[in-house]
């Protein structure tokens, strides 16, 4: 069995669909359909009995695909209040809920909640962009770069 802790979680292990060799830098693994892997784990943390633990709220947000930032902005928190919750362990209720809720809709393919996130993270892609504008001519032209790229 591999102790399958790349995923953040500390208490997964793998019987099978794995596959492991050795390289020149040490042993190398490989997970077959990871993918549908951090699915499973997403279902079964979101029906899970008990509270969210910090490990379990950031995997479910990254498997989600939602920045600190986005999370916030939905529970009407701070980003540094996200970072803590996942650094120290206490996960308020109306954050545990909503991630429950967001991740069983989205496994179980409910549009409108796919619709959100999505709207969720182009927003936040939007907001960490750049539009710069250069002048040629008396002509405008422009190129949206990410926000800590800055063109030549």
């Amino acid at each position: 069995m591999y102790h399958y802790t790349e995923c953040g979680l500390r208490n997964v292990w793998l019987e099978n669909g794995y596959n492991s060799r050795k390289t020149g830098y040490g042993d190398a693994v490989s997970v077959e359909d990871v993918d549908g892997l951090h699915a499973l784990l997403a279902l079964r943390l979101a029906d899970k009995k008990g509270s969210l633990t910090a490990t379990e709220l950031r995997f479910l947000r990254t498997h989600l695909c939602l920045s600190q930032a986005s999370l916030a902005k939905m529970l009407g928190v701070t980003d540094q209040s996200i970072s803590l919750w996942e650094r120290k362990g206490r996960v308020p209720k109306s954050a545990d809920k909503l991630m429950r809720v967001l991740v069983l809709g989205n496994i179980d393919g409910d549009r409108r909640i796919g619709d959100v996130l999505d709207r969720i993270n182009t927003v936040e892609r939007i907001v960490n962009q750049r539009i710069v504008a250069r002048e040629t001519r008396k002509k405008w032209t422009a190129k949206i770069t990410d926000h800590d790229v800055l063109p030549a």
